[in-house]
């Protein structure tokens, strides 16, 4: 029997079709017409480039979902199916009747077991920096002793939670800029003895949220990832460099697709007060940013040395000079917060049930 997790209508829409895509840990949905035929597959990549491509998300998900899919009979063989999925990265492969009905679905893990990881972390080889700087109000009164940085979540500090997603995908150096409780984080991290390299962006007065990076002008050879300490991001770095490189961009800001539902009818009026219409319960997604970035080094040299400057004085100035910032999306659950406490609460049982 398929699992009726992993299935969705062809005529819901695309918002909650994120949604239940979000929930599912296969990430793979696969599209049913007249709840027995096949009619596409379903993945991140696919309402990515939905949403890159400034469609509507209250569109059906017929028109988003990967009709050419493929898929194997009833009567397989278990060596071509292998040779298929590990071909093509396929996490379940769909067996189908002679009449398009669908009849199962092979699940990676269940036909390779540990052999084999479905998602491969290629190197992304650019070095990575944390913005640690802040006081970290939000989480008052903790800060009041702990610089926001090393707050645990589990068995580790947030940063350590940070760098360790990005040691995943093979990266060896870490910049840090620090201000609040900087000695702290420095004799932290030398009783901790990484095997990695980490260098520190001193902020010896409170310069924006991107005003220390000037520091890197000299240090750095490429691209760069900077993120806050207080986001995690549960995606492939892998792919977001592919995409910043593949677009050229200047910038590429990573953004959550956030969903929120009106609880009450929504009143559309004319100036005389006359009701125009009544839309009840409305939702509405939103692309925000989640406050990582990666950015060229070419983008680097334009900002001021020791001043004030936040990310989007950098975005004006790479518009200036004819440069492009991009966006590149990802789902609401791939961007966990721990700047305020109900949020923190919510990763850290995420991180560690």
């Amino acid at each position: 029997m398929v699992d009726k997790r992993f299935l969705i209508d062809l005529n819901i829409d695309v918002r909650q079709a994120m949604k239940k895509l979000d929930d599912s840990h296969r990430k793979v949905l696969f599209v049913m017409k007249d709840n027995s035929e096949l009619a596409g597959v379903l993945t991140d990549g696919d309402i990515r480039r939905w949403i890159l491509s400034g469609h509507d998300l209250g569109e059906s998900v017929d028109k988003v979902c990967n009709k050419d899919f493929i898929s194997v009979s009833k009567d397989y063989d278990l060596v071509e199916v292998k040779k298929i999925m590990l071909e093509y990265r396929i996490q379940a492969l769909p067996i189908l009747g002679k009449n398009g009905n669908l009849l199962e679905l092979l699940f990676w893990d269940t036909i390779f077991g540990d052999e084999y990881n479905i998602e491969e972390k290629e190197s992304i080889a650019i070095p990575v920096v944390i913005m640690a700087g802040g006081e970290g109000t939000r989480l008052d009164p903790f800060t009041r002793i702990l610089p926001k940085p090393l707050i645990p979540i589990g068995d580790h500090s947030i940063l350590e939670v940070i760098i360790d997603k990005f040691r995943e995908y093979s990266v060896e150096k870490f910049f840090i800029s620090v201000h609040h409780k900087a000695k702290l984080i420095k004799a932290y991290f030398d009783e901790l003895s990484p095997s990695y390299e980490i260098q520190y962006l001193d902020e010896n007065k409170p310069l924006g949220t991107i005003g220390a990076l000037s520091q890197l002008k000299n240090k750095v050879d490429s691209s760069i990832i900077l993120t806050n300490c207080d986001t995690i991001i549960l995606s492939n770095y892998g792919d977001m460099l592919k995409f910043h490189n593949k677009k050229n961009y200047d910038i590429t800001l990573v953004g959550s697709m956030i969903n929120h539902k009106v609880p009450y009818g929504l009143c559309e009026i004319e100036e005389n007060g006359k009701l125009v219409n009544l839309i009840e319960k409305p939702e509405y997604s939103y692309l925000v940013s989640t406050g990582m970035y990666l950015i060229r080094k070419t983008a680097l040299s334009l900002i001021p040395e020791n001043t004030f400057f936040n990310i989007t004085d950098l975005m004006e100035k790479v518009r200036e000079k004819n440069g492009s910032v991009g966006v590149y999306p990802i789902s609401e659950k791939s961007w966990l917060d721990t700047g305020e406490w109900k949020e923190y609460n919510k990763t850290v049982e995420r991180l560690t049930s």
